[in-house]
């Protein structure tokens, strides 16, 4: 038996080189958009720009936690969950019917390897349609009712409701063409509707991971809520503006706190729902 020779341990990373490169590249690419964006975080340090920043953290204190304040922050936090979760819904009606006229697999015309044309212009016009809805921000459409509807949550479930559209129907249709589609092209081939072929063939593979994507972006959606009410659109965050403006310190850190408070709790409802569904 031939005898096995160890080896010294190497004193150095032997892919050192390799890596050094790839973050030197890196920083030549990323330098350009650092210049393009005035990015200088050292301005943050400045002594002016210190004391202006202690100023306004120190303003936070002490917080306010009178019964009146505390009713109305509990009846604005209320109203911005009820916003999200009602642009949410919308979204969801908005997203379902356009994911399936959307989706490649659920094309009978695509069976036969090339989609017709009258199908396939359709499916184009909806991807089109999806594009423009998620490229326009929340913030924007906001902006937009607010003129339309007036101040208030309207406006926010409506710029709720048609950007995430656009961004649920376009993830459902990634999710439902990379996932299992034998079970739902057999039922197009022997006669299935679309309808049955979704519901029989695409969603119960895919079930879990909708359902996922969906409470994410019911998550997200609280979170753009309280920046849609800076616009105008109600809920915790026009409040938070409101008392920005009047330099009330204390409840805005009392509202951040709350809002901190909701986004946790967002966050375990959301986990708890995927784990309970997936």
């Amino acid at each position: 038996m031939a005898e096995l020779r160890l080896h010294p341990a190497p004193t150095r990373d032997p892919a050192w080189l390799g890596r050094v490169f790839w973050a030197s590249l890196c920083l030549v690419l990323l330098w350009p958009l650092g210049v393009a964006t005035e990015f200088k975080p050292w301005v943050l340090l400045e002594p002016d720009n210190v004391k202006i920043s202690a100023q306004f953290i120190g303003s936070f204190w002490p917080l306010v936690f009178d019964a009146e304040f505390l009713a109305m922050v509990a009846r604005e936090t209320w109203r911005t969950v009820a916003m999200a979760t009602a642009g949410v819904t919308l979204a969801l009606v908005l997203a379902v019917p356009l994911t399936l006229l959307n989706t490649r697999v659920l094309s009978i015309s695509a069976l036969s390897g090339r989609m017709a044309r009258g199908p396939y212009g359709l499916r184009q016009s909806v991807r089109w349609l999806l594009i423009v809805l998620r490229s326009i921000p929340e913030l924007v459409w906001a902006l937009v009712f607010v003129r339309v509807v007036g101040l208030g949550p309207t406006a926010g479930v409506l710029a709720i409701a048609l950007t995430y559209g656009g961004m649920l129907g376009k993830v459902y249709g990634e999710i439902l063409e990379s996932g299992e589609t034998h079970a739902t092209e057999t039922l197009l081939r022997n006669g299935s509707g679309r309808l049955q072929a979704f519901f029989y063939g695409l969603l119960p593979t895919s079930a879990a991971e909708l359902t996922s994507y969906t409470v994410y972006r019911w998550e997200c959606a609280i979170r753009s809520s309280v920046v849609l009410g800076f616009v105008g659109a109600g809920g915790l965050g026009q409040q938070l503006d409101n008392s920005m403006k009047m330099f009330e310190g204390g409840e805005v850190a009392s509202m951040l706190l709350v809002f901190i408070a909701l986004v946790a709790l967002a966050d375990r409802v959301s986990a708890w729902l995927r784990k309970a569904l997936g």
